[in-house]
Order: structure tokens, then C-alpha cells, then sequence
């Protein structure tokens, strides 16, 4: 019998022309959906027919409640390696095979580059003023000489500090689980929490989240830091305490942020982060690049095709 397949959180409707994915075509109906996440009786109506759904990370969420509404799933596999919105444990009890995939290791990274330099030179508000039919509206910032702080000197946190040091800027770093001796293997001063956020020009945070970094950015960490300061998340948003955050920008306690990550995605229409003078706010795109998503689709359909061929590769549960 056909097996059903969904590919779906392909928000800007991109899935199918990134590869081919007729090679599926023996096992089953491949269908894409765009549609963006809503409630479990909703997903249950839009999803229930598929044995396989390939999701992309912590878009959908997939808990115990909408996983016993899906009789027919069998498999779901997700983008990376790690997805926070799938109950592993509740999937496995219902005989539900997780399967996740390698990452390109350096779209976030650029990324993250990217809006440091656009928010500390002012860009947008310049090619916006620009394209208004005026020239020159203020005196952007500079980054040679100047501190960046590292939250979390992981793969993603290591490669930001080495972008830093190439634009001659001193790089720090601080996460609970790093030691003198990894911030020094990496070029990378260690400092404390409070040095971190006291003493950064640009802010950067790259942890992975969990209950112990949920909220590690609150009103405290704010506090400690520079009124010129730029606050930088490209990780996960929980990991910022948003009301604090929303707070200080609001009263210009910092400089700015430069966010591409949010509590609530896509972000509410009437959200702050869309207003504020002081904020760069990008929809989530850390991840989304042409080489990542080939990466992701490719090796989703590798799972699907080892999965029904009984034996399961990138196994999650």
C-alpha cells in the first residue's frame, strides 16, 4: 500500500523546488503544506491521513494530546538533530519512530553576522531612507576595538568569536558548562555572567534551550549591561526574558536588539518587537538558507527511504 507522506511548517512554500523528490515516488504520495501551526484539532483534521510527516524545527508541536489524534502516523521526521516541540518520549510509547537530520553548520552563524553588522551600521534605516529619496541620516557604529560577548561557546557561539576576531574586536564568553581552558582553546577571554553583560559592546546569545537557560537573559543580566549595548538572539527565544527586554528598549536601558528569535512564531502582528526604533527583527531565518534546507530535505528523504526498508537511520527515540 502507498504510503502517505506530509512535508509540512513549509511556510514560504519552498519544499518542492528545492529537490526531487519523485525518488519517493515508489513508496508513497508525497504532499507539501504550508499552513502555519494552529490547534491540535485543527492539525488532527489537516494531518490524520499520513503515516509519515516531516516537520522543521520547533514550528509544529507535536505533544502527547495531537500525537493520539494521529491513528495512522508511523514515522515523523524533523530538520536536526534536536526539535523541542516533539514529545520524544510520547511518540515512542505510541510506537513512533523520530528520525532527524545533519545541519548546515553555518547559516546561523552568517546570520547572526549579519545583523550584528546591519544594526550596529544602521542599515536598514539607511537603504529604507535611501529608497525615500534621502541620503545620509545618521553616524553608524563601529566594531574594531570593541567587545563581543559570547552566551554559549558552542559550534554556533565558537564560529560568531571567530568572526569577531577577525573584524579585531576582543571576544569573551560565559555559559555554565564553560571552562577557562575551552574559551582559551578558542582565542576567547572567560569571564563571569555579570562580566559578560557589563562589559559587552554586542551581546550574542548561542545557547541551546532548556529549563536551565529558559529566561537566563532577565531583567538582571539587563541591567548589568551598557546603555550603548547591543543584545543579540539568534538561538531560541525563551532563552530572553521578552517582557524585561521589551522594558528596556522601551526605555532605552540598552542600545538595541537585533533578534531573529521569539516566545510566540511567527511573531503576533502587533508585537513590539515590530515597532520599536531600537529593534532589527528578522523572522526566524537563522536556519532557513538553500544549502541548509537541501541538507535537511535531502537527508529526510534518506530517513523515509531507510525507515521503510526497515531499518531506521538518525533514530531520535
Amino acid at each position: 500500500m502507498a504510503v502517505r507522506i506530509a512535508v509540512i511548517d513549509d511556510w514560504q512554500d519552498v519544499a518542492r523546488d528545492v529537490l526531487d523528490w519523485s525518488v519517493l515516488d515508489s513508496l508513497g504520495e508525497v504532499s507539501f503544506v504550508h499552513d502555519y501551526p494552529a490547534d491540535n484539532a485543527t492539525l488532527a483534521e489537516r494531518l490524520a491521513r499520513y503515516e509519515v510527516i516531516c516537520v522543521m524545527r520547533e514550528r509544529t508541536r507535536f505533544d502527547a494530546d495531537l500525537l493520539g489524534r494521529l491513528p495512522n502516523l508511523k514515522l515523523l521526521v524533523t530538520g536536526g538533530m534536536r526539535n523541542a516541540a516533539l514529545d520524544l518520549p510520547a511518540a515512542a510509547a505510541r510506537g513512533i519512530q523520530v528520525c532527524g537530520t545533519d545541519s548546515y553548520k553555518h547559516a546561523a552563524p552568517e546570520l547572526t553576522w549579519a545583523l550584528i553588522m546591519a544594526a550596529t551600521r544602521n542599515l536598514v534605516k539607511e537603504a529604507n531612507a535611501l529608497r525615500d529619496g534621502h541620503w545620509q541620516q545618521g553616524l553608524g557604529g563601529d566594531l574594531h576595538g570593541k567587545t563581543l560577548g559570547i552566551l554559549g561557546l558552542g559550534s554556533i557561539g565558537q564560529r560568531v568569536a571567530q568572526f569577531g576576531q577577525v573584524f579585531g574586536m576582543r571576544v569573551i564568553a560565559w555559559s555554565e558548562n564553560l571552562t577557562a581552558e575551552r574559551a582559551a582553546q578558542a582565542g576567547v577571554g572567560y569571564v563571569s555572567k555579570q562580566e559578560l553583560f557589563a562589559q559587552a559592546d554586542v551581546l550574542s546569545v548561542h545557547l541551546v534551550l532548556s529549563e536551565r537557560s529558559r529566561g537566563l537573559v532577565d531583567a538582571q543580566a539587563l541591567a548589568w549591561m551598557k546603555p550603548t549595548a547591543l543584545l543579540v538572539n539568534t538561538a531560541r527565544g525563551p532563552i530572553v526574558d521578552e517582557a524585561a527586554l521589551i522594558k528596556a528598549l522601551q526605555k532605552q536601558r540598552i542600545g538595541g536588539a537585533a533578534l531573529d528569535v521569539y516566545d510566540q512564531e511567527p511573531l503576533p502582528a502587533l508585537h513590539p518587537f515590530r515597532t520599536l526604533d531600537n529593534v532589527l527583527a528578522t523572522p526566524h531565518v537563522g536556519y532557513v538558507s538553500r544549502q541548509n534546507y537541501q541538507q535537511f530535505f535531502s537527508q529526510m528523504i534518506e530517513d523515509i527511504q531507510a525507515w521503510s526498508a526497515g531499518n531506521p537511520i538518525r533514530l531520535l527515540n
